[in-house]
Parts: C-alpha cells; sequence; structure tokens
C-alpha cells in the first residue's frame, strides 16, 4: 500500500502502481508505516504559524554577531548585504511555499518534496543535513544562551546552566506539538516586541532623545564613514568588505524559510496558512533586518571596540554598545534577557524541526520504521529521542579541548544553510516543470517567480563558494579556517553520492518532468482544506466573537 491508499482511499487494501518517482517496494513501506502510526497531529494553528514564521527569521545573529559586520564593512555596506540578503531569502521562501502549498502531507519538509520531485538521492542527503545540522545547533544555541547569562555575574557552574536550559528545551519538545507552537508563539513575541523596542529606542537617540539629548542623526556614516575597507585597502578592500558582510549576513537568515514547510505537516489548513506567511514574509524582513541594520549603523559607531571584543555575549551587541555610549543603564540588562530568550527560543525549534527531519525521512522510507512512530497526542517520540542525542554536545563547551571537539562538530553546519537554499531552489524549478508538463495548476504562485529562483540559485551557490574566501589571502590562511568554511561540502556530497552509488544505484539521477510523483496523498489535502473552510464558515455563520471583530474591521 502506498501513501496514497492511507490519505486518498483509508479502506483500500490493494498496492498502488502509479508512482515512478517512488518504487513500488517504498511505496509499500510507507503504507506500512502509516497503518502502524497514528501519526503526527494538526495542532498549529493559524496565530501560531503566522507568529513561528516571524520568530523563525529572528536569530541572536541579528542582536550579537552583526556587529562583527558592521565592524568590517561599516553601516553602508552592513544595509546593503542585508538588503540583499533580505531579497534573496524572500525568493527562496515564495519557492518553496509555492512547493509546500501543493502536497502539505505529514512529514513534509523540503527534503521529501527534493526526493519526490528531483532525485531520491538528493533528497535523502538534505534530510539528514537538516536532521544533524538542526540538532548540533540545538546544542549550539544553548551555550550561546549560556555565555549571555554570564553577562550577568554569577558563581553558578556552566554545567548547571547548560543541564537547566536543556531540559526546558527537551521538557517542551516531548510535550505535544500544540505545546511547542504556544511556547514558540510567546517566544517569537518577545523577539519581536524587543526588536521594535529597540527599533523605537533607536529613533529616540538619533533623534536626540537620550540622556545627553545629543542629536546623533547619521553621524556614524561621516565619522568614522559609511564605508570601511576589509583586510586589504582602497577600492578592492571596500568589496572585500561587502563580500564579508554579505557572506556573514546568511547567518541571520539560516532555515528560516525551510521552517515553516517543515511545520506544515501539523499547521491546521496549510494550504491557506502557507501562502499566507509567504505573502507577509517580505514585510517581515523589512522590518525586522532592514530597519535594523539602518538603526544598528545610527546609533553604533562602526570602530567601536566592543564588536570585536570576542566576548560573544551582549557585550558585543552592537545595540548595548550603543545603549551604554548613550548613558542608559538599566537597558542593557533588558536586552540581554531578550537575546537570551531568543537563544532559548532558537534551541527549542532547532531541537522541533530535527526531530521532524528524521520523521519526515523515515516517512519516506529513508530511515528506519521505528522513527514514524507517534503516541496518541501525535508526537514522533523516538524521533525526538534522536535529536535529543545531539544536546549533550553542549557540554563538551566546559572544556577547552571539549570546545575545540565542539567546534568541529559546528563546523559542519557553517555551509549548511547555502547548501539548502541552493537545493530549494532546484526543487522549485523541478516542481514547476513538473506541475507545468502534467497541466497542474498551482494553489500559490509569486509574481517574482520563477525568475527568483533562477537568481537565487546562481547567488547562494556563489556564496556556499564564498563561505571562507578571506583565508586565501596572503598571510590569512589557516587549516582551520579553511575546514571550518567549507568541511560541510564534501559531507554533504557524501550523503548524497554515497546513497546514489549504493541504495539509489538504479535511480535516476534526475527525474524526468512526467516521472515526477504530484498527486499520491492529493485526495486527502484536499478533503483536508474543504473540511477547514467548511469548519470557519460555520464558526461565522454561528457569529462567534472572533468572527464580529473580523466583520467589525472588514
Amino acid at each position: 500500500m502506498s501513501l496514497s491508499d492511507k490519505f486518498d482511499n483509508p479502506d483500500s487494501g490493494t498496492d498502488v502502481e502509479k508512482t515512478n518517482s517512488m518504487s513500488k517496494m517504498e511505496s509499500a513501506r510507507i503504507g506500512e508505516v502509516i497503518k502502524t502510526t497514528e501519526g503526527t497531529k494538526r495542532a498549529i494553528k493559524s496565530r501560531h504559524a503566522q507568529m513561528i514564521a516571524i520568530g523563525g527569521t529572528i536569530g541572536t545573529s541579528l542582536f550579537i554577531a552583526s556587529g562583527q559586520s558592521l565592524h568590517a564593512g561599516g553601516p553602508a555596506l552592513l544595509l546593503i548585504a542585508y538588503v540583499v540578503m533580505s531579497c534573496m531569502v524572500y525568493g527562496v521562501a515564495t519557492a518553496i511555499v509555492e512547493v509546500g502549498a501543493h502536497l502539505p502531507i505529514p512529514g513534509a519538509s523540503m527534503s521529501m518534496y527534493c526526493s519526490r520531485y528531483v532525485s531520491k538521492s538528493l533528497g535523502v542527503a538534505l534530510g539528514y543535513l537538516y536532521f544533524y545540522s538542526f540538532g548540533i545547533l540545538a546544542a549550539y544555541e544553548v551555550t550561546a544562551a549560556v555565555i549571555v547569562i554570564d553577562f550577568w555575574p554569577n558563581s553558578v557552574p556552566v554545567a548547571a546552566w547548560i543541564t537547566l536550559l536543556l531540559l526546558i528545551v527537551i521538557i517542551l519538545n516531548v510535550f505535544p506539538v500544540g505545546v511547542y507552537a504556544e511556547a514558540e508563539f510567546w517566544f517569537a513575541s518577545i523577539k519581536v516586541a524587543l526588536i521594535i523596542g529597540l527599533l523605537i529606542l533607536s529613533l529616540v537617540l538619533i533623534l536626540g532623545g537620550g540622556p545627553s539629548h545629543h542629536r546623533l542623526g547619521f553621524y556614524y556614516w561621516e565619522n568614522p564613514g559609511a564605508i570601511n575597507t576589509y583586510i586589504i585597502p582602497g577600492d578592492s578592500g571596500r568589496f572585500v568588505a561587502f563580500l564579508y558582510c554579505w557572506v556573514q549576513s546568511g547567518f541571520s537568515f539560516y532555515f528560516g524559510p525551510e521552517q515553516i514547510i517543515l511545520i506544515s505537516g501539523e499547521m491546521k489548513n496549510p494550504r491557506k496558512n502557507l501562502p499566507r506567511a509567504a505573502r507577509t514574509f517580505f514585510y517581515r524582513l523589512a522590518i525586522f533586518y532592514i530597519l535594523s541594520t539602518i538603526a544598528i549603523g545610527a546609533i553604533c559607531a562602526s570602530n567601536s571596540k566592543g564588536l570585536v571584543s570576542g566576548a560573544g555575549n551582549a557585550n558585543a551587541s552592537p545595540w548595548v554598545i550603543a545603549i551604554r555610549t548613550a548613558g542608559i543603564d538599566i537597558l542593557p540588562s533588558v536586552v540581554n534577557g531578550g537575546i537570551l530568550t531568543s537563544a532559548w527560543s532558537s534551541g527549542t525549534a532547532y531541537l522541533y524541526v530535527s526531530s521532524r527531519s528524521l520523521y519526515s525521512l523515515a516517512v519516506m522510507g529513508h530511515a528506519p520504521n521505528i522513527f514514524t512512530r507517534c503516541n496518541r497526542r501525535g508526537l514522533p517520540y523516538y524521533s525526538v529521542l534522536a535529536a535529543c542525542l545531539f544536546t549533550p554536545l553542549a557540554y563538551l563547551t566546559c572544556s577547552t579541548q571539549g570546545g575545540v571537539v565542539f567546534n568541529w562538530f559546528l563546523n559542519l553546519t557553517n555551509t549548511a544553510g547555502h547548501t539548502s537554499w541552493v537545493i530549494c531552489c532546484i526543487t522549485y524549478m523541478r516542481f514547476t516543470k513538473a506541475r507545468k508538463a502534467q497541466g497542474i495548476a498551482s494553489i500559490y504562485s509569486s509574481r517574482i517567480q520563477p525568475y527568483a529562483a533562477q537568481v537565487c540559485i546562481f547567488l547562494f551557490a556563489l556564496l556556499l563558494l564564498l563561505n571562507g574566501f578571506y583565508v586565501f589571502f596572503p598571510g590569512r590562511w589557516s587549516l582551520g579556517s579553511f575546514l571550518s568554511a567549507y568541511l560541510g561540502i564534501p559531507i554533504f556530497l557524501t550523503l548524497w553520492l554515497g546513497h546514489k552509488l549504493t541504495l539509489g544505484r538504479n535511480d535516476p539521477w534526475i527525474f524526468a518532468p512526467h516521472q515526477v510523483d504530484l498527486t499520491t496523498g492529493l485526495n486527502a489535502v484536499e478533503a483536508d482544506a474543504r473540511a477547514c473552510e467548511e469548519d470557519e464558515a460555520a464558526r461565522q455563520d454561528k457569529g462567534d466573537w472572533q468572527s464580529g471583530i473580523r466583520k467589525l474591521f472588514a
């Protein structure tokens, strides 16, 4: 029995032999998996999805690591880099939402879509890239939170803080997905409130409303200057500075679009909520990233010593440096609290998407059956436990030698974001070609597509190769820095080619458009969408207080 038997015709007991992108053996295995598990539940509401989409694009890099780019490139190049990256990420987001909105089945992920629409082996490699990258990043965010805690003097051992934070992160992931979604809703709300507060504070300082009443304006754009040089002098140095800012800006956006797809399998009415998230994605990027970089460049000098202190905590945040320079004593602790919440939230989210990535692989038959098992509340508990195995890596940072080992693990994720975005764009292009070849209409489409995806494939591939470009300059070569920047590429190629030359040797390198399976599970998705629309219409007819408010402001 294939996946479509369970979704499209639950009572059917025959094998469906209509797919070319999935083998008969794989289809039979997926059917067996579905029959032996209750599956995940659609418990993520629209407000959860919207706020998670917002929170997923706000990471600790915006609060802290952006200071390094400001120091290297100056406020103008920082702004240009983030504007360019925001447009590129928006291009990826609209592309993958078009893919996801067509078939948001349980276990949905970009690796699943890649496996169905492009190449089975490529999808498997992407799935395991997500699994280990998100798992390692969950441990990293916990250690980042511990470093942030050191902002306040305390004598609590580092291991104790790590244990406490890990317990909370894991507990939030072992509860039903509705609890996780509610927690992420409030975590994301805190991030949004913090960003808005910092933007208002920046405007006040720019206009001279600080304690000293000194009107900053855009003084720092003139002194020390709008554009810096990096590594080498002159125009070449300014170009290198832009490349550095551009490459580094990607870390602030990593995996935000993919997270929306990963939650779609547990989202209520995903065919409506996914396009809604995509349509407002650009405005979120504009408000939270572009305005933030304008504010950072206006209130913090690019030559401030704290930006390159190497502390890694809120002391290195351009926001905190600006607040202290303005003579405001209490706010640095408030900002640090927000950064701590951001790291904590990111750790929880990364562990969630790591477990769902493994669950998605198992549903497609690319991981052991056991990882598809869910409890009656829809929690894939074995997948969650497997993802939790990465979290003890955080304890490696308790010693110098262990910290080196942890950094080697972290190096595996340095190119993961750009690799993922390249594959996501390829998946969209193949999906679009297959959809047109088979005469299937799109549920959602953006005006900038497919041109944005075509441009993004080239640009993200370029950034992937430029990730550690600075080590090739004279006197800056370091084997450790080189491996840190590029180790993830051979790991991904090993996963892809290893599967292709062994388990996938009988599969085509890339599926022809007419072979791509765009229909397995489609009937169930459409039935679910109709049921959601009927339920919403029924609630509006009853005149509940929510529909009343909607009518009031319509």
